[in-house]
């Protein structure tokens, strides 16, 4: 009695802002199946092309009763994916996560870094990434990614806000469940998951899932430690981010604990 649906719910982003946390903590509720792997339909022309039933060939099997969720934190950012979206199914329920804009860039730069020295491949300080003849380098993809408020209004001119949920990616980390009982209210879904559902991991410094009589804690990679940033360079993002920050508010009609 099972068949792979298109997404009803899609996490469209942001990167670095705790997709997949969020994700592994949906799958805790049994009226929620996910996709296993980040599947650039919307935002890779390469992808795109292949058409909707090779989309729907890469979602799990579920029953009627039960949301199909995927999440690519590409999505948020690309130009095209809200009209692909869009065209796809205009009545669809998208979630977004976000986090402080300059954590964000920190943590973004955080996982390249990783990357880059497991792949033998050289480094750059972060200063110097951000930092170009003096001044910030705002053409820095991280930079661009934290513009909230720029890439908010694309999605706006294709959905309404009622249909895009935002967790404050901030407080899902320090206490996931308020933030997961919002979604399911937005998901018109049975309330389901419990605080005994999560339990602080001291070693890693959040919370891990308990669900199905399993335990299991995000992947190594995530929650890395960030490096230390020059105070004079945070404060020239928190000053260029200060702005966006206050528009993107006004967009959403809501406020967060920002910088």
């Amino acid at each position: 009695g099972t068949s792979r649906q298109i997404p009803q719910t899609i996490i469209i982003g942001v990167r670095k802002g705790g997709t997949r946390a969020l994700l592994e903590m949906l799958d805790i509720h049994p009226n929620i199946v996910v996709a296993a792997t980040e599947v650039h339909y919307f935002d890779w022309d390469e992808n795109y092309v292949k058409g909707i039933d090779w989309y729907r060939s890469l979602m799990p099997f579920s029953y009627g009763n039960q949301i199909t969720i995927e999440k690519t934190p590409g999505y948020f950012t690309s130009p095209q994916a809200p009209e692909r979206i869009h065209d796809m199914n205009s009545s669809i329920k998208l979630l977004l996560i976000l986090r402080d804009p300059t954590e964000r860039v920190i943590s973004d730069y955080t996982q390249v870094y990783y990357n880059r020295v497991e792949s033998h491949k050289p480094v750059q300080l972060f200063e110097d990434i951000v930092i170009k003849n003096g001044a910030l380098n705002t053409k820095y993809k991280a930079i661009q990614r934290s513009l909230y408020d720029v890439h908010m209004e694309k999605w706006l001119k294709h959905f309404s806000l009622d249909q895009i949920h935002i967790v404050d990616g901030n407080t899902l980390i320090k206490d996931p469940l308020p933030e997961l009982q919002k979604v399911e209210r937005f998901l018109n879904l049975p309330s389901r998951i419990l605080s005994s559902n999560f339990y602080f991991n001291q070693t890693k410094g959040f919370y891990c899932i308990r669900s199905d009589g399993r335990e299991r804690c995000l992947h190594e990679s995530k929650g890395r430690p960030h490096p230390l940033v020059n105070n004079t360079v945070l404060e020239q993002l928190y000053s260029y981010f200060r702005e966006h920050n206050a528009k993107f508010y006004r967009m959403v009609n809501h406020s967060f604990d920002w910088h």
